[in-house]
């Protein structure tokens, strides 16, 4: 079974180096993904985090509402993961990196707009 190919994170981060990143236990990552604060996907049969998501040793602040939007309009992670490295350059290049900007009130905005 092939995965799909989403186009746009400069980089995937294993769980355990997001662990180390944060400075969390792995259980509490898994916490952060069950929860929705955070968004993880499989490579090569292996859960990776786009490495835009987990800026500065955080979670990106307005991701947790960003990824509760988007599942709540219907998206799986995968959608999700698809919507936040679309190319929009009214954002700076994508929601993902606009998340991290000064274009989040933006990005989650049209976030939310998606569930009307």
């Amino acid at each position: 079974m092939n995965e799909p190919v989403t186009p746009g994170p400069s980089g995937w981060v294993p769980l355990p180096d997001v662990s180390e990143k944060l400075g969390v236990t792995i259980s509490k990552v898994h916490q952060l993904i069950r929860e929705g604060s955070l968004l993880a996907v499989r490579r090569d049969g292996i859960r990776v985090v786009p490495a835009e998501l987990v800026a500065n040793a955080t979670v990106l602040k307005h991701l947790p509402g960003v990824l509760t939007l988007l599942h709540d309009a219907g998206y799986n992670d995968e959608e999700a993961l698809g919507w936040l490295y679309e190319p929009d350059e009214t954002l700076g290049g994508n929601a993902a990196i606009a998340l991290g900007g000064d274009r989040a009130r933006e990005a989650k905005r049209r976030a939310q707009a998606l569930g009307f």
